[in-house]
């Protein structure tokens, strides 16, 4: 879906692609006129994509996940049907399923102020909870389908709000090793859970309360390393299949993901680097 965002974005464009990262206003250099209208069509439940309005693009040359924003890149018309679903095996429905769960976790700690995302990404986290383990198990259960549909549009909208090291860290990872980012994302959350546990977990516990997850942050995390378990998703990046020997890019390249300015506890070179070795 990005990338076909990004084609109808292009189409009259005459400034190279990156151009157009999400900094500042860069997106204003962009010729608006002309711009296609978009009709997004999910076949995973992860993303979001198709309620945003950017597109995410590995700069091969770079080794670099790169954000390109425009507004009309917000495609003007959904089709969420669950049966365009059905035939996703289930390692992408566990990562893609886990990319929405991250998006709406993300947002829900995130620092900044958004209201209106926070309660969002509450009742995305509720679906997850209670539809990935159906839809991974039962390809045949489209109501659970359906409501992963949901919550990866909910996540996609609640990380308005701001998203953290999740994402900072598993960025780099695809960009080096094309590793599927949904499935990275999930590997990583309970380390960045546990390093931002100084300031999160008071939210955390309130989170366990409307999930009914009882035990507070130990609980919490408890209920996570099951449920990462039972979608058969990898203790670490070591089984993963991560390499070690560009530990020290990776943080750079972390920090200077536009994701990391959202996390609970603010990020340097020295701790993104102690996080990525937790990680492993």
């Amino acid at each position: 879906m990005d990338l076909g965002k990004l084609i109808a974005f292009m189409i009259v464009q005459t400034l190279p692609v990156w151009e157009f990262e999400d900094f500042g206003d860069l997106w204003k250099k962009a010729e608006s006129n002309g711009i296609f209208p978009i009709i997004a069509i999910p076949t995973t439940a992860g993303t979001g994509s198709e309620v945003g309005r950017a597109g995410v693009l590995t700069d091969m040359i770079a080794k670099t996940k790169k954000v390109i924003f425009h507004p009309k890149m917000l495609p003007t018309k959904v089709i969420a049907d669950p049966d365009l679903t059905y035939s996703l095996p289930p390692p992408l429905v566990a990562g893609t399923g886990m990319d929405a769960f991250a998006h709406c976790l993300e947002a829900y700690c995130s620092p900044f102020f958004h209201p209106m995302s926070q309660g969002i990404a509450l009742e995305g986290l509720r679906l997850v909870k209670e539809n990935l383990p159906k839809a991974y198990e039962d390809r045949e259960n489209l109501e659970a389908k359906e409501n992963m549909l949901c919550a990866a549009m909910m996540g996609a909208v609640a990380f308005q709000k701001g998203l953290g090291a999740i994402h900072s860290l598993s960025h780099p990872i695809g960009s080096l090793y094309d590793k599927h980012h949904g499935t990275t994302n999930a590997v990583v959350m309970p380390y960045v859970l546990e390093f931002n546990r100084p300031a999160i977990e008071g939210r955390i516990i309130l989170l366990t309360h409307y999930l009914e997850i009882s035990g507070g942050f130990d609980g919490f995390m408890e209920y996570l390393r099951d449920l990462l378990s039972s979608l058969n998703i990898p203790p670490n990046l070591t089984v993963f299949g991560v390499p070690t020997h560009n530990l020290r890019l990776m943080a750079q390249m972390a920090l200077k993901d536009p994701t990391a300015g959202g996390n609970p506890i603010a990020l340097n070179f020295e701790n993104v680097l102690e996080l990525y070795e937790s990680c492993f």
